[in-house]
């Protein structure tokens, strides 16, 4: 145990608190959950919400971290507190998160809310995603208003959660429909109904996963205006790890992970990319780092009239044009290429929907079947259809993130170091190899391909 005067400001803010995280078995939540565990060690315990599988006990779910590659450093430095996470079964789209009298006791022993569940599905049905995401965030407040001593609630939210803004402010952009509508909507229409709602209440909204997370945001406001004490974080396009808790450190192919492997497996032939749009885009680690530094802030500070917003994103400074990311990312490819794949990696990008469509029945129909069939064998999700993705290659966004740069002033020279989110201060020079690092960790942790094997892919991409 350390003395709390050896302990940092947000040591200390974190020192025997009893935390809740949903989604701890997600991308985000996995770093969370291990950051806090490593860096915030005196915390008391971390209760996170698991699906129940009958097969398995309780010790054996928390077990299964420890084969996580990015768990190894606490295993190495400090194992013991791997004792500190206790796992809950329930299913956030159920009435108090389906938890039994047992594991609800101990939740609501939390003092801090981390709401991280999510689906990320573009594609799933208005049903799907509004019972997920807006529904689920329901339940999991209601859970929140439950607790004696809750301190502050976390909702993660979208950078994109409102894309017909060119320019997206730190503040609650309103919206005409009333998430509670949609959330009784969910539970009395079936699906064919849903879908002919979905044709009217989209409007500007590309897809309902950023419909349903706009309305969970008007939902948490709502809530904070009734006195519950909740903030929104809105991350933008995660990629993967800068600094830890590995290098690079990404383990599904949702977002540009997935299109660096399809490219890479010569699955990806042709994309509509604006090139000179600017990447609205942030490392893992950053992301996560920020989060754990807004809690703290927005718990102790005096309580704001507005609920809290803040915008995660690279300073404007990091912003790249996405035509040199690409191409950038595509000679990477050729020095550290993925084992045999379907073609040779060698796609375009264009804004020609003619010459994009060519391609498309050309070379992407046929990989899509081997994909899926990929996806099957690395026990992974299928690859969203690149239509769903579309909206988001062809446009430029500006995300202003003045509170979350504003942070590192409040930091010591310490938890600067700690929990680093200082974007503008990684030098240009690295850029290269960080996106050599996101490749090499796609690699080796999503496509499950190691080192060893780069050798004989370069003969194989040479051939």
């Amino acid at each position: 145990m350390h003395d709390s005067k050896q302990l940092n400001s947000v040591q200390r803010f974190y020192k025997d608190k009893t935390i809740f995280i949903t989604g701890a078995s997600g991308l985000m939540g996995k770093v969370l959950l291990e950051k806090l565990l490593y860096s915030c060690s005196e915390l008391k315990k971390i209760i996170i919400l698991m699906r129940p599988k009958r097969e398995k006990s309780e010790l054996e779910r928390v077990a299964a971290f420890a084969k996580i590659p990015i768990f190894q450093r606490i295993l190495k430095e400090k194992p013991s507190v791997m004792n500190k996470i206790v796992p809950v079964f329930g299913d956030i789209t159920q009435n108090l998160l389906g938890l039994s009298d047992e594991h609800l006791e101990k939740v609501l022993e939390s003092q801090l809310v981390f709401h991280v569940a999510a689906s990320l599905r573009l594609e799933f049905t208005l049903k799907s995603n509004i019972i997920m995401n807006l529904a689920g965030t329901k339940n999991v407040i209601d859970i929140a208003k439950m607790m004696p001593n809750l301190q502050l609630m976390v909702h993660f939210s979208t950078g994109f959660c409102c894309p017909e803004l060119k320019v997206l402010d730190e503040k609650i952009i309103e919206c005409d429909d009333d998430p509670m509508d949609l959330i009784r909507c969910s539970k009395w229409m079936n699906e064919a109904a849903m879908a002919k709602l979905q044709k009217y209440v989209l409007k500007y909204q590309p897809n309902t996963y950023t419909y349903s997370k706009r309305l969970a945001e008007i939902l948490c406001r709502n809530e904070y205006e009734k006195g519950l004490n909740i903030c929104i974080v809105r991350p933008s396009i995660i990629i993967p790890s800068l600094y830890e808790p590995v290098v690079g450190w990404v383990d599904s192919l949702n977002g540009p992970a997935g299109l660096m492997m399809g490219a890479a497996k010569g699955v990806i032939r042709s994309m509509l990319v604006d090139s000179d749009s600017e990447t609205e885009a942030i490392p893992l680690d950053i992301a996560v780092n920020g989060i754990i530094l807004i809690a703290k802030i927005v718990a102790l500070q005096e309580r704001s009239k507005e609920i809290e917003v803040y915008n995660i994103t690279a300073s404007e400074k990091k912003k790249r044009k996405l035509g040199y990311v690409l191409e950038a990312a595509k000679k990477i490819n050729f020095e550290i290429p993925a084992e045999i794949g379907l073609w040779y990696p060698d796609g375009q990008i264009t804004t020609s929907k003619i010459a994009h469509t060519i391609n498309v029945i050309l070379f992407h129909w046929l990989p899509a079947y081997f994909i899926d069939f990929l996806m099957l064998c690395l026990g992974q999700k299928r690859f969203q259809g690149l239509e769903v993705l579309q909206f988001f290659t062809l446009r430029n966004w500006n995300f202003k993130s003045d509170k979350f740069k504003a942070i590192n002033k409040q930091l010591s020279p310490e938890e600067y170091k700690m929990f680093f989110i200082d974007t503008e201060s990684v030098p240009d020079s690295f850029e290269n190899e960080f996106i050599r690092n996101c490749f090499l960790g796609g690699r080796l942790y999503v496509l499950k391909e190691p080192l060893e094997t780069i050798p004989k892919a370069r003969i194989q991409i040479r051939m």
